[in-house]
């Protein structure tokens, strides 16, 4: 009977001690995202300064490191977060893209999105689908973005800006994006 308590007992405490430590990795995960998307705004503002009066004028903005390998076809993957001014709320998504076209590239690059309205904010956390298509040349090293190296895009009612942080692109494009809210960090 005791042997039986103890590993009743045994048993409960790991499952607390295994949630803290769930909890206290998930808050260093969200520490990173977010360090990270705010060093990734700066970069932006430096670039293109008059950036930050129109993300201080929206109702919400997403940002994203991603990474990603094309030659005819490509594919990337990475992470950051949609912030909602309104409820002062981070969304913590991941984001999938594919694209074909004649290209060329390995990159890091930050995308920014900044919303016009509450409901495309809403509707982009909700759903996530984007889609395009574009050329550029871009370039970066060190975490500086050489030559043009920037774009946008208008999607639906918000505008998307990129900076290739590493590595070169190269050509045009069609291209998709697919932002989803993950789920272990949220």
């Amino acid at each position: 009977m005791r042997l039986r308590s103890l590993l009743i007992a045994s048993t409960a405490i790991l499952a607390l001690v295994a949630g803290g430590a769930n909890a206290a990795d998930k808050a260093q995960k969200q520490a990173e995202i977010r360090k990270a998307t705010s060093a990734s705004l700066q970069k932006f503002y430096k670039k293109r300064p008059a950036l930050q009066k129109e993300v201080e004028a929206a109702p919400g903005y997403g940002i994203f490191t991603t990474y990603g390998v094309s030659f005819i076809v490509g594919g990337g993957g990475g992470t950051g977060l949609a912030h909602d001014k309104a409820a002062n709320k981070d969304y913590f998504m991941n984001v999938g893209k594919a694209s074909a076209g004649l290209q060329v590239g390995l990159a890091q690059q930050d995308t920014l999105i900044v919303f016009k309205s509450q409901e495309a904010l809403q509707k982009f956390v909700d759903k996530g689908w984007e889609f395009g298509g574009g050329g550029a040349i871009s370039a970066g090293a060190g975490g500086h973005t050489a030559g043009g190296g920037t774009g946008e895009q208008t999607i639906a009612d918000a505008m998307t800006y990129t900076l290739t942080k590493n590595g070169l692109d190269v050509g045009g494009a069609l291209q998709g994006a697919k932002f989803w809210k993950d789920k272990d960090l949220n």
